[in-house]
């Protein structure tokens, strides 16, 4: 009996949570010049605003390219931070990793104002590479995260037979062990690009006039609220949602090869 009133109170809590998003959806299929619910009629004209807009499109883009530059900087540093993490043995390893996971425990409001006040001496505010560097601090724990657990479920066999057959370290490494870490790259590759998407905070301090889409929609926000709002949410929910889905396909991959 505790165990269905569990999962019945699981169930309305879900549902309370994802009500606000299905109300999205029709809304931004509005014929109403403004936001209303139910909407009187149905029609596609938010979604043409936003594709005939350019700095919609432009901030969609910018959001995108700056994702994936972070996605690729994440990985750059983390896949080796991990690799140290797990395998390697120095002084002062616990405290690396617990620096490594603090921007996931600091609020994201105090390293926006921490990073301004550094990227505002260095001149980066406002450069969309400056972003992709405060974004990078965002992602990386991220990808250690991932990287770590993977790492430690590896099966560390695989690589000491290849190295007994006359593998090199390098051959080894880029033969074995990142093909079979293939899922934990990608899953945390795609983390690392969310957090970036969907970052809004620090775009608001760092951003300047380059905005990106989240930064964007908190502007139409304050200035005037119309149905493209809607519409240009229900892109970004349906974008990480195929997003979260491809980590989901991975992570199935990961215990697989564990297995």
């Amino acid at each position: 009996m505790s165990r269905r009133l569990l999962v019945l109170a699981c169930a309305l809590i879900y549902l309370f949570l994802m009500l606000p998003l299905l109300v999205v959806f029709p809304i931004s299929l509005s014929s109403a010049p403004y936001m209303q619910f139910p909407p009187p009629g149905f029609s596609w004209q938010w979604y043409e605003r936003y594709l005939d807009d350019p700095q919609w499109i432009d901030a969609t883009w910018r959001s995108l390219y700056i994702g994936v530059s972070t996605a690729i900087l994440a990985l750059a540093l983390g896949v080796p931070l991990a690799f140290s993490l797990v395998r390697a043995k120095f002084l002062g390893r616990a405290f690396v990793e617990r620096l490594a996971l603090a921007p996931i425990i600091v609020p994201t409001i105090i390293l926006s104002v921490a990073i301004y006040g550094i990227f505002a001496k260095l001149k980066l505010i406002g450069a969309w590479y400056g972003l992709v560097l405060a974004h990078t601090v965002l992602a990386l724990p991220f990808v250690v995260l991932v990287m770590v657990a993977g790492l430690r479920d590896f099966d560390r066999a695989l690589e000491q037979a290849a190295e007994g057959l006359g593998a090199g370290r390098w051959q080894t490494l880029r033969r074995i062990t990142l093909p079979l870490l293939r899922p934990s790259l990608v899953s945390a590759g795609l983390l690392a690009f969310i957090s970036s998407f969907d970052e809004v905070v620090v775009a608001l301090f760092l951003a300047g006039a380059n905005m990106t889409l989240p930064k964007k929609m908190f502007d139409n926000i304050l200035m005037e609220i119309d149905p493209t709002i809607a519409a240009v949410s229900v892109i970004q929910i349906l974008l990480v949602s195929v997003v979260l889905v491809l980590i989901g396909r991975f992570g199935r991959g990961l215990s697989g090869s564990a297995r």
